[in-house]
């Protein structure tokens, strides 16, 4: 067999594959790193936080938990900044980015009501959200 190989500058050139038992090894490991990336779905959130001064922060995130230590240690949003400390009190899980970006521009455009109507909606289902819970989540 052959394998094409093109070069950074364009050159193409057929060159024989003779695998050895390191080659053989690399291109496995590659194999099952490669299997592993794509049964990994990556999940996107859209996420609501409560201020200290009881505003409402949302956004979208791909790591709940590491997210809602970047804004209590002041590396957030600007808005968060001035409003520590802030705590998770809603959570959405959605498949794709766009998905979670979209759903966050609808709840921004939320009213403060509807929003703490959205948050009691989530508690009253038996789903409020726990910082020590969101491991299971993902």
């Amino acid at each position: 067999g052959a394998f094409r190989l093109v070069s950074f500058s364009g050159t193409e050139a057929n060159v024989p594959i003779v695998p050895g038992k390191t080659a053989i090894r690399g291109m496995r490991k590659l194999m099952e790193k490669k299997e592993k990336k794509e049964n990994i779905e990556k999940k996107y959130f859209t996420y609501i936080l409560r201020c200290a001064d009881g505003t409402l922060y949302t956004g979208y995130t791909t790591d709940p938990e590491r997210r809602v230590k970047a804004h209590n240690s002041g590396k957030g949003a600007r808005y968060t900044r001035s409003r520590l400390p802030v705590s998770l009190v809603y959570l959405e899980t959605h498949e794709t980015k766009h998905d979670a970006m979209s759903r966050e521009a609808l709840i921004k455009q939320l009213s403060h009501q509807e929003k703490e109507a959205l948050i009691r909606q989530l508690s009253q289902q038996g789903n409020s959200v726990d910082l020590a819970f969101l491991h299971i989540i993902r």
